[in-house]
């Protein structure tokens, strides 16, 4: 990841980012077309989320995949602490209220007190994005994917950030590793399709 602080960062794509980093949606999940394989409930978070990224691989139409995607993104919002959990809740209220100095004092207070906690450093990259803070938002997407790699909101929020770059490789590459994770996102598809036809054009 250290490799993309060397380009400029500029905003783009700020929706995809958005709900591909922060929204639970449970009750999509919960449509009746919708059949999500469930998981073992005795089974540790690890082992969950594992079968639902097995899941989420092997999915290829895009309704279904999507409530996979929720049940990941409730996995992802519980830190195994309850006070993590509340300064997270604090936050998103501070979010929704756009105190974002106060959003930001909370994600940091839940950061320092479990700093291996990757929704706390996707919230905050979020916010920064979303307060033109392009380079602290990078910093915390790196964070983000040391901890979980397979983090299809923290790669959309690099493409988004990288997109605008002067470097469409690296937007590509982003995207690429999404939709390796995620393949049924037809956004994600549709990024991929353009910036390989742009880059063929420009090799010819």
């Amino acid at each position: 990841m250290s490799a993309m602080r060397f380009f400029a960062l500029i905003p783009a794509a700020l929706p995809l980012f958005l709900v591909l980093s922060t929204s639970p949606l449970p009750a999509i999940a919960a449509e009746k077309d919708v059949i999500v394989e469930q998981s073992n409930a005795a089974s540790s978070p690890k082992q969950r989320l594992d079968q639902l990224f097995s899941q989420l691989k092997r999915e290829r139409d895009p309704d279904k995949a999507s409530g996979i995607a929720n049940e990941i993104r409730l996995e992802w919002n519980d830190s195994g602490s309850a006070t993590v959990n509340l300064l997270m809740q604090w936050a998103d209220k501070a979010i929704e209220e756009k105190r974002n100095p106060a959003a930001l004092d909370f994600l940091d207070e839940a950061i320092a007190l479990k700093p291996d906690y990757a929704e706390s450093w996707n919230r905050r990259a979020t916010l920064n994005f979303v307060m033109g803070n392009y380079r602290k938002s990078m910093s915390d997407i790196e964070h983000v994917l040391d901890l979980e790699p397979r983090h299809f909101g923290a790669l959309s929020g690099m493409a988004a950030i990288l997109s605008n770059s002067g470097n469409d490789q690296l937007t590509l590459k982003a995207w690429e590793r999404f939709l390796d994770i995620y393949p049924a996102e037809r956004t994600a598809q549709e990024q991929v399709n353009t910036l390989s036809e742009k880059l063929a054009g420009n090799r010819t």
